[in-house]
C-alpha cells in the first residue's frame, strides 16, 4: 500500500511542480494526479519514474510504495 501522505511530502520537498515532475518521471501528469487520488495502483515503471524524478533512496522508495 502507498503512503500518500510521504509520497506527497517529498513531492513538495523536490520543489519541483507537477509537470517537472511528469516531465522527469515520464509519467503523464494526469496519471501522477489519479495515482495520488488513489485511482489505480502505481505500476513498476511509475514507481522508478517516480522515484528517479524525486531523487529517493530505495529505503526511501520501500517506505513509500511497499509500507
Amino acid at each position: 500500500m502507498t503512503d500518500f501522505e510521504l509520497l506527497l511530502s517529498k513531492i513538495k520537498d523536490s520543489g519541483m511542480t507537477m509537470v517537472a515532475i511528469s516531465e522527469k518521471s515520464g509519467i503523464k501528469r494526469t496519471t501522477i494526479y489519479n495515482r495520488l487520488k488513489n485511482v489505480g495502483e502505481f505500476t513498476a515503471s511509475e514507481i522508478v519514474g517516480l522515484s528517479t524524478a524525486l531523487h529517493l533512496s530505495k529505503a526511501e522508495r520501500d517506505k513509500i510504495f511497499l509500507s
